[in-house]
Order: structure tokens, then sequence, then C-alpha cells
């Protein structure tokens, strides 16, 4: 029996849902769904397009609903996270708790700048991303969102803090090596963007120790600098923090929600997008907001990056420029899935795409003026050729500064043109993170507030583990890095315990270092299998 049993203390958490919450609850739902519905429409109207098949409608909506869905349960375990320690320290109630942190998760993801949403996607096979309409495309999207699901909705029955973000990511890797090993001997096909892979399970490799020894610091920092005793004793009863405790509590609960919706929001943004663009490409494939005062700049910048491919191809822009661009595009495409990007032909065909591009954009007067026939082209030139001025300084380009600003300003205009996200898909995956939380928040704010330390959480442990976390997801959430809300919050409550002397329960730390072990594993083989089955039932 743990100390917190023996103490006679009963979390607030086990308190049931009121009447209001669950009226909340409705009509967040149904505004949500009304509003997405009302979006979706618009945007379609809005595009010069033939209108869609009943069959592929359903799908689209099918496909919409699993990638909410998966945000949904990500309510469960990461948000969750935000309102433990408000909820364990009687700063607030946990219905007010989970509105309150809801409406900041929120107001991160509409304030959000989508790098992280397409930080995810890179990670997905080059061929699946340009064919995201396909058979192969969606049941890459379909694989990868149930296998995350399911091991999501497993560790949360049994209580484990696992990280959304970690079980998507296997999930993508689980995708992306099952399509390369189904792909036929001699055909160039995209596995694992392995070099994006390790630059992010490099965040959520670190970002766990970073939560630990930071938080644990903090509150030895704390303890030295703010000589009040209320704030490092264990609350006692039912009784509130004093006021300007509950204020420092809010605050950091307030930052952890803001700093989740900007980072974990975006993880089924990028995804969603690629639904969208797969289904409707003519009303989702460019960024149509874009206004036409911009075309001359945008193919200003083009011609500047053509010239600059021109001089490094050696002599063979020339040939490769009289060529097709789709010949060109074949070439980029197959350098991104070999990594082999600083050769001559690649600079050459580089060059034909950018001024292809340029031709294009000038001669419609503007993106969102690009007819229906001519967008997935136009956007997959732009993704490759994004993706390629990305990559080339990590593949050995000898390009000067001045080469390197030049790209960097092309690159950031392309990626302008096909890397945005719609507002009503910001709304739509705030509320559903906010909903998963309202429903199942309870199993994990328990782990965190009860079962992490052997004494109940202080008020100062909760503020340190909640300001590391804020800290370290919005710095995160900056460079575009998709970290585990989860992973650094109950990392953050375990340092703050240790560096107190409360005592850590071994049971809870082997549970959930456990699971954050098997993830990845059990993730890339579901999501793998998952793939496997739907490429031989529906290809």
């Amino acid at each position: 029996m743990s100390d917190l049993t023996m103490s006679g203390f009963r979390p607030a958490s086990r308190s049931r849902s009121t009447l209001p919450t669950v009226i909340l609850f409705g009509v967040m739902l149904l505004g949500g769904l009304g509003y997405a519905l009302y979006g979706l429409i618009t945007d379609m109207n809005a595009a010069p397009a033939t209108p869609l098949a009943v069959g592929t409608l359903v799908l689209l909506g099918v496909a919409l609903l699993v990638a909410l869905g998966f945000e949904f349960v990500n309510g469960f375990h990461d948000t969750a996270n935000a309102v433990a320690t408000v909820i364990y320290t009687r700063t607030l109630s946990p219905g007010i708790a989970v509105v309150w942190s809801g409406v900041f998760n929120f107001l991160g993801v509409l304030t959000s700048t989508g790098a992280v949403a397409y930080s995810i996607v890179t990670l997905l096979p080059i061929d699946l991303i340009l064919n995201s309409g396909s058979t192969a495309g969606t049941c890459m999207i379909f694989a990868l969102l149930l296998a995350a699901i399911l091991w999501n909705l497993a560790t949360w029955a049994a209580g484990i803090p696992n990280s959304s973000s970690h079980a998507l990511i296997g999930s993508i890797l689980g995708v992306g090596l099952a399509n390369q090993l189904m792909t036929p001997p001699g055909i160039a096909s995209s596995g694992v963007q392995w070099g994006q892979a390790l630059k992010v399970l490099e965040a959520l490799l670190f970002s766990p120790v970073l939560g630990f020894v930071c938080a644990g610091g903090l509150l030895l920092l704390g303890k030295m600098l703010v000589r009040r005793p209320e704030l490092w004793r264990e609350p006692k009863g039912d009784a509130p923090p004093p006021g300007w405790i509950r204020g420092l509590l809010m605050l950091t609960c307030t930052g952890v929600s803001f700093s989740h919706g900007g980072n974990d929001g975006q993880k089924g943004m990028g995804l969603i997008m690629l639904i969208l663009i797969g289904a409707a490409p003519t009303a989702f494939a460019l960024n149509r907001a874009i206004p036409e005062s911009a075309t001359p700049s945008f193919v200003q910048t083009s011609h500047q990056a053509a010239a600059i491919f021109e001089a490094h191809a050696q002599g063979v822009a020339g040939a490769v420029r009289a060529a097709a661009p789709g010949d060109a595009r074949s070439v980029v495409a197959d350098a991104l899935k070999t990594g082999a990007l600083d050769r001559p032909a690649v600079y050459a065909a580089l060059a034909t795409l950018s001024g292809d591009i340029a031709q294009q954009i000038q001669s419609y007067g503007a993106i969102r003026l690009v007819p229906a026939s001519a967008v997935k082209n136009v956007r997959n030139d732009m993704y490759l050729t994004a993706e390629a001025v990305r990559l080339l300084p990590k593949s050995g380009a000898r390009l000067d500064d001045r080469e390197l600003g030049t790209l960097k300003t092309y690159a950031g205009v392309l990626n302008n043109g096909t890397r945005y996200i719609p507002t009503w898909v910001k709304v739509s995956v705030a509320l559903a993170l906010g909903l998963g939380t309202m429903v199942g928040w309870k199993r994990i704010v328990v782990t965190v507030g009860e079962r992490i330390g052997k004494t109940h959480m202080s008020y100062g442990q909760g503020a340190a583990a909640e300001i590391t976390a804020m800290a370290t997801i919005g710095l995160a959430e900056f460079y575009g890095l998709p970290v585990s809300t989860t992973h650094i919050l109950s990392s953050g409550v375990a340092g703050a315990m240790a560096a107190n002397g409360s005592g850590l329960q071994t049971r809870t730390l082997r549970n959930m270092a456990l699971a954050w072990v098997l993830t990845l594993p059990v993730a890339i083989t579901l999501a793998g299998m998952l793939y496997w089955l739907l490429r031989i039932l529906f290809v």
C-alpha cells in the first residue's frame, strides 16, 4: 500500500464528471464536427474542380475521422499530464481543469507554425507522399494511424503514460519499412527517411532526460531562493493552496497546455493534409491563400535558384533543361530516395524543375489560379525541389553563403505554397485533443499524481515539473521537433520527487520504461502488418 493511501489522501481526480462538463462535451463535439464539415465544403467549393465521387467522399470522411481519432486518443495521454498537478494540488477541480487546459490547447494549436506537422510528414516514404491519393498512399495513412491508436489505447487502459508521439513515429517507420520490403526488385522505392528519423528519435530520447534533470535542479534552486515553507509542503486535506501558489500552478498548467497544443497538436495536422491532398488535390495541394501580388517575387526567386543549380550542373544542365519536366522529376525523386543529391545530373534536374515551376506560375498569374489538370505536378515539383534544397548541404554540396541564402529563401517560398494548414483543420485537431482529455484523463492523472513518487506531490514539485515541460515543449515547437509531453512531464515529476528525497515508486517507473522501450518495436510491427494487409486486400 502506498504512502498516499496510508495518509488518508483521496485524489480529487476520482470525482465524477459533472452535468455541465457532459453538456459542454456534447456542444463542443457537435460544433467541431459542424465547423469541420463547413470548412471542408467551403474549401472544396472554392477550387475549380469536378465534384468528388460518392465513394471518394466516404473514404475522405472515414480517413479524417480516423486522423481526428488519433488526436482524441492523444488527449487521453498527453493533455492529461498538463492537468495532473493542478488537480492533485487542489488548485482546480477536475471539471474546470480539463476545460481550462482544453482552451489553452486550442489556442496553442491555432497559433502553431506547422513546422512540427511537416517534420512528421518528411519521415514518410517519398513515393507515398507524392502519390498520397493512390490506394497505396491511403493504405499508408490508415495503417500508421490505426497502429498508433491501438497502442495508445492499450497503454491507456493499463494507466501507463505512454507517448503518442513515440507511437506515431514508430508507426511511420513501420510503414516505411513495409513499403520498402514490398517493392519488387529493380524498382526504385523509398523506405524510412533515416536522417530525419534519427533527428526526431534523438529529440524523443533526450527530452525525458532533460525533463528529469531540469525539474530536479529547478526544485533545488527554488528551495534555496524561495523561503516559503508552504510551497514545499504536502497539501493538507481538501483545502486549496494559498492564492499566490494557486496562481503559480494555474500559470504553469496554462503554459504546458499551450505548449502541448503547439507541438503535439500538429502531429495529426500533417497527416490530415496528406489525406486532403490525396482525396481533393485541386482544393488542398496548393496554398490558394497566397495573393497574386506575390507572383513576381516567386518567379524571380525561382529563376535565381535555377541559375545556381545550372552553375553546379557542370555542363549537364543544357541537355536536361531541354528534356521534359517529368524526366527531371524522376531524377530528383530517385535522388531523394537514395540520398545521392550532390551530382551534376541532379543539379540539372533541379534547374529544370525550378524553371518550369516559375514558367507555370507566371503563365497562370498566381498559385491559386493553377488549373486542376496541372495541380498535382506543380505541387510535386515544388515539394521535391524544397526537399532537395533542404537536404543538399547534408549530402556534401559545396555552396557558398550567397547561394545558401538564395536557396533558403527559395525553399521558404516553395514551402509557403505547399506546407499550409487551413484554420478549420487546426480547430478540429484542437477540439479532438480537448475532448479526449475530458473523456480519458483520469487514468493518466492518477498515475502521474499518485504512482510516481512515494509521497503526495507538493506545490513546488508540481510547479517545477510543469515549468520544465512548458519550456522544453515550447523550444521543441520553435525548432520544429516533435517531442513527448508525457515523457517530459512524467520524467519531470520523477526528477522533482527524487531531488526532494520523496522517493520513487519502482513499479511505476519500470512500467513506464517498459512502455517506452516497447513502443517503437510494437508500433513498427503493428503498422507494418496493417500496411501489408491493407495492400494485399485493396491494391
